[in-house]
């Protein structure tokens, strides 16, 4: 048995890279061409093949890692009879090594004009690889460094750089073609004379018997299935092979997109960066539109054509955000709902007396007044209802003044516009208010801030039917009053029977805030000020 040390190959730059995932481990046994490690760019990034089989021993590099051609990788035990023909002397100075590697060739011209073959170099593989992009066309002036072509494997995905600058006579290839190591890609029209040749053979990967088998601590244990941030959260890699640069491939792992679920609009469906940006910002908007508590799945869309002609409509803006308060509210607020009936039949019965006042001021007094004014009287009775919970979830916010909204149906959605300082507002004042909101709101000419502020929301049925419902608590309020239509029933007196006529009534209430004897308490005191308004005065 013999220890071999596997070094890092020509990898085109001569500046360091880094390794960004670690493909084997100590007491892995290998076969020739495993992959070892990945290494990245900007521009391209490529998996370092074994050039032989064997065992690891040792491993010299770790994920993160700085690395350029030479360095070590790791120690590979081999069968003395396998060890690679490539294997130089551990002393050879790195002068020799370059003067073995790459057999002095003469330039292919000494003219400024001559024309010089651009092949594909050493890939890391004999197999042929996929062009998946062209970069250049005839008559192009590029400079050294520029990308020709983007090959693609299952594994990595590169650039071939220009090894000068000159101007593009012909393109060898196509998108789609199959090519190796050595194929003709372009041919130039260098732009200095003597140029280097561009068919130079890279160096083969050193392997050198280990000399003193010592690993850096840093170095133990290292599994890398995968790539981990710094913070260590997994970065995520394509679920399925897809077509994207290196750039690409780099900063959809940082930003822990699949790339599989990115459609790309580039040729044959590369995935250009404009392509993951765009599904990012989707991504990101998509909490606005749908659910996005405690990790609920969406419903998925089905198609209904296939039962009968359907119409695609688009929801109005209020109703979408009607839609996503109404789901965010319903996932983070722990609803329960308190159900009471009001006696008002004295109310009614004054409230119709009222009837002449209301033709010569022009103003109808309707139930909902009443309720505005005993909800505002309520608040002040049980502040703890007059609160909203803070996000750390240690405090909340005490208000000092009552504000009531007020739920209105409209043709473009419910929308809730706010009756400010209620508790110091007459039945007239605030009747007034309802009056005006409801026109407006059916015209659209309710304003933004018209719709804030509120303390406590209620949400009236009474004049469409229904006898209960549990309406959604308003956050960041922590509580909201439903009432349904009046119904008359008989009531019993202790001697006899007697038609009365009662509210049902639904409140609704964050029970992070409100407990239930607190609810109990509300609403016996609203039901108690609407069966005689003489309370609210004391």
């Amino acid at each position: 048995m013999a220890t071999e040390i596997i070094k890092v190959p020509d990898i085109g730059t001569s500046d360091k890279v880094t390794v960004v995932e670690v493909s084997v481990k100590v007491g892995d046994v290998i076969a020739e061409d495993d992959t070892l490690i990945v290494l990245e760019t900007d521009k391209a990034s490529m998996d370092v093949p074994a050039p032989m089989a064997g065992k690891v021993t040792k491993l010299k590099i770790a994920e993160g890692d700085e690395i350029g051609e030479g360095d070590e990788i790791l120690y590979l035990e081999v069968e003395s009879a396998s060890a690679a023909p490539a294997t130089t002397p551990a002393a050879e100075k790195p002068a020799e090594k370059e003067q073995a590697a790459q057999p002095e060739t003469k330039p292919a011209a000494t003219s400024s004009s001559a024309v010089k073959p651009v092949q594909v170099p050493d890939i890391g593989t004999s197999d042929a690889v996929e062009i998946i992009e062209v970069h250049v066309k005839v008559g192009d002036m590029i400079a050294a460094d520029d990308a020709i072509v983007t090959l693609e494997t299952d594994k990595a995905s590169m650039e071939v750089p220009a090894p000068e600058g000159g101007e593009v006579v012909s393109v060898k290839v196509n998108v789609g073609d199959s090519v190796s190591q050595g194929d003709l890609l372009i041919e130039i029209r260098g732009a200095s004379e003597g140029a280097a040749p561009v068919d130079e053979k890279p160096a083969p990967v050193a392997a050198v018997k280990d000399p003193e088998p010592e690993v850096p601590a840093a170095a133990k244990d290292v599994h890398a299935p995968s790539i981990v941030s710094s913070e260590g959260d997994e970065l995520i890699r394509p679920s399925k092979p897809v077509h994207a640069g290196p750039a690409v491939r780099l900063l959809a792992r940082e930003l822990g997109v699949d790339l599989a679920q990115v459609r790309g609009s580039g040729p044959r469906e590369r995935i250009l960066k404009e392509d993951l940006t765009a599904f990012v910002k989707k991504k990101m908007r998509e909490p606005e539109r749908v659910s996005a508590g405690a990790g609920i799945p969406a419903v998925p869309d089905q198609d209904f054509s296939k039962f009968g002609s359907v119409d695609i409509v688009e929801m109005g803006r209020i109703q979408q955000l009607t839609a996503a308060n109404m789901t965010r509210n319903w996932l983070n607020i722990p609803h329960v709902t308190q159900f009471d009936e009001a006696d008002v039949t004295e109310l009614e019965n004054f409230r119709n007396s009222l009837k002449p006042q209301m033709e010569k001021r022009g103003v109808k007094i309707s139930p909902l007044a009443f309720l505005v004014k005993a909800c505002a009287a309520a608040l002040h009775e049980f502040p703890n209802f007059n609160v909203s919970l803070m996000a750390d979830g240690k405090h909340m916010v005490q208000k000092h003044y009552v504000n009531i909204g007020i739920a209105v149906d409209t043709p473009n959605g419910l929308i809730v516009p706010v009756i400010k300082d209620a508790d110091k507002k007459s039945i007239w004042q605030i009747a007034e208010e309802i009056i005006d909101f409801a026109q407006r709101g059916r015209k659209g000419q309710i304003k933004s801030n018209e719709m804030q502020g509120g303390c406590f929301t209620i949400s009236s049925l009474g004049g469409l039917g229904g006898t209960a419902f549990t309406p959604i608590v308003n956050a960041p309020e922590v509580a909201i009053l439903g009432v349904s239509k009046n119904q008359v029933k008989p009531f019993w007196t202790g001697k006899e029977f007697v038609p009365r006529t009662f509210t049902p009534l639904s409140l609704s209430y964050d029970h992070r805030a409100v407990n239930g004897a607190d609810a109990a308490k509300f609403t016996t005191y609203v039901c108690e000020a609407l069966a005689d308004l003489r309370r609210i005065l004391l």
